[in-house]
C-alpha cells in the first residue's frame, strides 16, 4: 500500500459515508448499495488507476440508476 492508495482509499470512504447517510434518510437503495460500495472496495483493488475508475463509477451510480 502507498501514499496515494491510503489517500484515496480516505477520500472515498469518507463520500461513501455520505452516501451511506444520504441513502438511510432519503430511503434510496442506490445511494445506500453506492457508499456501502465506496467504503469496502479499496479493501480489493490493488491498482491506483482502476482504484479511481472504480470509485468514480460508484459515485456516478446513483445519478444514473434511480431506485
Amino acid at each position: 500500500m502507498d501514499t496515494s492508495s491510503l489517500l484515496w482509499g480516505v477520500i472515498f470512504g469518507a463520500i461513501g459515508m455520505g452516501y451511506i447517510a444520504y441513502g438511510k434518510r432519503q430511503r434510496k437503495g442506490m445511494a445506500l448499495f453506492s457508499g456501502v460500495g465506496l467504503c469496502f472496495f479499496p479493501y480489493l483493488v490493488q491498482n491506483t488507476l482502476l482504484y479511481i475508475l472504480i470509485g468514480l463509477a460508484l459515485m456516478a451510480l446513483p445519478f444514473f440508476i434511480a431506485y
